[in-house]
């Protein structure tokens, strides 16, 4: 049985039915993802998906729990960020869903399809046209009035992480689940969780649905199957339309988990037939006559010229359509991206001077600078690549707004890349003090932190981000409804500046936003110029083009340590750290991180951590295994990954110190939301740089590795890299044959539909 977290980015593109399909690799990250569609995926798994956005399927209803929790401390007197950023995504959800009701019009469909394509969108006119209501559950409450958020609070006394139960779990309620789980012979530990997801009715919704279940957090559907012939008895069976129902909406939720945003039809029709669902066509009808999925049929090859029709033919033929079924949430957020995308390039750009105004400053910048300057000035939206280097241009950017008068923002994807790129932008103490924000200097804040309203300008009277230009960095790292949200933020006029490097690992969560805007063309792009320097410039250049060389490191910016076993390489790894890079490089053994491709195995994130601690920092573990002076990762929010090290425990909680801000996280919330953080993953990695990485490469992992995930974690090193290197050629071969998997997705042909194509 797997028990590795890391189960989302790199499964088969629509590979739900991929459940039952061999992974190879158990100790790799990569196959860990594709195993969180697998028929073996663990509980494990589901408490990284608490703890670490990247990863894998719930433990049964870890994720479920600590949601509630965070609304349920919503309105506490003091609100974690993590609390701030869920409301935050709340009201943007139900503006979102304000808008698409104003849109009344159903789907178009095509006259001439046929087959299943013609069942699935009889069943969608169904719906629309009342002959069968959408169930009464899932219909949204009326979205509140939009409001300005208040002006964030600079540097709070340190906050708790929200631990309050979910929200409707009464006493009653949970009892009444507890009685209905044990009579069933299921956990009775799921009450609490069945109780946070199906709301005050669960029993009553239990026994008439107990394949309602499945919509727990880690709970796979051999477990509810299990659970429904216990209640049912004889009524159950395969056939059962609930059954085929369920399964298609937890296939949909388990292909968000691995990246993808919809499915096409006949990938989930064939995934629902090695769940035994006998007539899996009418499986999907019914989730889509309840209002549990989506249908959408999106043109294919829609650039090229159709085809002429012939003269004695009677009707054109029709462009062919490509049928996918997708859950509402990722559909609403992807229509609604493309409509806020849509609107930035459409809007004229805000009053802000002069063109001559923007070409002097353009003219004043380095040449890949002054080339991003004077584009942005120009569009309302722009797409910028490049690798670390090329943060400068995005800095010398942000110093043009500024001279211009403007009200220039950057929002990057860690706190740690929040703080280096501050440092950066400002390019004088008078920068990071002329009063430009009361956040951190130059502008510079985190995503999550700007839209929750802890960190940045606030929002204007009309709800809208109280900026001109706003230049988001690791953009590769956007999920759809992040995007969305960003997007819906921006007032008409604003400029959108999305720079990223398009070679690192995407999103942990759905969708892959920056790739589709590349693909799509909408908007101009400008690729940096500036190179990467030095031995690991080099190399991870070559990286991102397929090529593994070998490189001069005079310095010993680059150590290859080759190791025979999983054994070695632990023993190995903890050397380089104590020891080896400290001595021989000069890096302290707090400043560098090792990166490895999966959480469990004999060289993963757990093994690691216990040796790495064991030298490092020995103790008892006192307080949930933790102990002053321990390095950690916290995860406040699922996609979001802090470092930071263990400061004390008391009755409140776990204190931390996360990127210079105290933290503490209660006792009940420590296991599912902190973990030693010696050794990550490339995933919780991605948006960090460390003076020195040790990257482990077991032999088992080779499977495992890929060409995007070889370039994040090399890209992670500074000044030093040492690669303990089990995988012999496994290596060579990913960088050379191993691409990102791909991810299915809407974006880019809501953006062709949209807009013209910008080449």
């Amino acid at each position: 049985m797997s028990t590795e977290p890391e189960t989302t980015q790199d499964a088969e593109p629509g590979t739900p039915g991929s459940d039952t399909a061999a992974v190879p690799a158990p100790a790799g990250e990569d196959a860990d993802r594709a195993d969180g569609l697998s028929e073996d995926a663990s509980q494990e798994g589901a408490e990284d998906a608490s703890s670490e956005g990247d990863e894998g399927a719930a433990d049964e209803g870890a994720n479920a729990g600590e949601a509630g929790s965070a609304e349920a401390a919503e309105g506490a007197a003091q609100v974690s960020e993590a609390a701030a950023e869920l409301a935050a995504q709340r009201v943007e959800r139900e503006r979102i869903e304000r808008r698409k009701a104003e849109k009344q019009g159903p789907i178009e469909a095509g006259g001439k399809l046929s087959g299943t394509a013609a069942d699935l969108l009889a069943a969608v006119r169904a719906v629309e046209s009342g002959e069968k209501p959408v169930a009464t559950p899932f219909r949204e409450p009326e979205p509140a009035p939009r409001r300005a958020a208040p002006e964030p609070v600079r540097r709070p006394q340190p906050v708790a992480a929200p631990a309050a139960p979910a929200p409707g779990a009464t006493p009653e309620a949970v009892a009444a689940v507890r009685a209905v789980l044990a009579g069933a012979g299921a956990p009775e530990g799921l009450a609490a969780q069945v109780v946070a997801v199906l709301g005050e009715g669960a029993e009553g919704q239990l026994r008439e649905d107990p394949w309602q279940l499945l919509r727990v957090s880690g709970v796979r559907p051999e477990q509810a199957d299990g659970f429904a012939r216990a209640l049912l008895g004889a009524e159950c069976g395969p056939d059962d339309e609930r059954r085929g129902t369920a399964l298609t909406v937890w296939l949909l939720e388990q292909a968000a988990v691995a990246g993808h945003t919809a499915l096409d039809a006949p990938v989930l029709v064939s995934a629902l037939s090695q769940r035994s669902v006998p007539d899996p066509d009418a499986a999907v009808q019914s989730a889509l006559a309840e209002g549990e999925a989506l249908v959408f049929q999106d043109a294919l090859d829609s650039s090229a010229p159709a085809p002429a029709a012939e003269e004695d033919a009677e009707e054109p033929e029709e462009r062919p359509v490509r049928i996918l079924i997708g859950l509402e949430r990722y559909a609403l957020a992807e229509e609604s991206l493309a409509d806020g995308l849509a609107r930035l390039m459409n809007s004229v750009p805000k009053a802000d001077g002069s063109a001559d105004d923007w070409e002097r400053a353009a003219a004043s910048a380095p040449r890949s600078a002054g080339e991003l300057i004077r584009t942005v000035g120009a569009h309302g939206l722009v797409l910028h690549t490049g690798g670390n280097a090329s943060r400068a241009e995005a800095a010398a950017l942000l110093r043009a707004c500024r001279a211009l008068g403007l009200r220039g923002w950057a929002a990057t994807h860690t706190d740690g890349g929040r703080d280096s790129f501050a440092a950066r932008a400002a390019g004088s103490a008078e920068d990071a003090a002329d009063g430009h924000g009361d956040g951190p200097a130059a502008g510079a804040v985190t995503v999550a932190g700007l839209l929750s309203g802890a960190e940045g300008p606030g929002r204007d009277a009309d709800g809208a981000l109280d900026l001109d230009v706003l230049v988001v960095l690791d953009a590769p790292q956007l999920d759809v409804e992040t995007a969305a949200m960003l997007a819906e933020s921006l007032a008409d006029g604003a400029r959108l500046v999305l720079s990223g490097d398009p070679g690192v690992l995407w999103s942990a969560g759905p969708g892959r936003v920056f790739a589709d805007l590349l693909a799509a063309r909408v908007c101009p792009q400008v690729a940096s110029r500036t190179p990467d320097p030095g031995p690991l410039g080099e190399l991870v250049s070559g990286i991102g083009i397929g090529e593994l060389n070998q490189v001069e490191a005079p310095g010993k910016e680059v150590v290859i340590v080759p190791v025979r076993d999983a054994g070695e390489a632990v023993h190995r790894t903890v050397q380089l750290v104590a020891d080896s890079v400290p001595r021989a490089i000069g890096v302290p053994s707090g400043q560098t991180q090792v990166i490895t491709p999966g959480h469990g195995g004999t060289a993963g994130t757990r093994a690691l951590n216990s040796a790495l601690k064991e030298r490092l920092n020995p103790g008892p573990g006192r307080f949930g295994g933790f102990d002053p002076g321990d390095r950690i990762v916290h995860s406040p929010a699922p996609g979001r990954t802090v470092v930071g090290r263990v400061v004390r425990a008391d009755a409140e909680g776990l204190h931390l110190e996360c990127s210079g801000a105290p933290v503490v996280v209660a006792k009940e919330r420590v296991e599912g939301t902190v973990r030693h953080g010696w050794a990550l993953t490339a995933h919780q990695a991605v948006g960090l740089r460390w003076p020195a990485v040790v990257v482990v490469l077991p032999g088992d992992a080779a499977g495992a590795l890929t060409r995007p995930w070889v370039y994040t974690a090399f890209g992670r090193a500074e000044r030093h890299l040492s690669v303990v290197h089990g995988v012999e050629q496994g290596l060579a071969r990913a960088v050379a044959e191993v691409p990102q998997k791909p991810r299915t997705t809407r974006l880019g042909a809501l953006l062709k539909a949209q807009t013209p194509t910008a080449d």
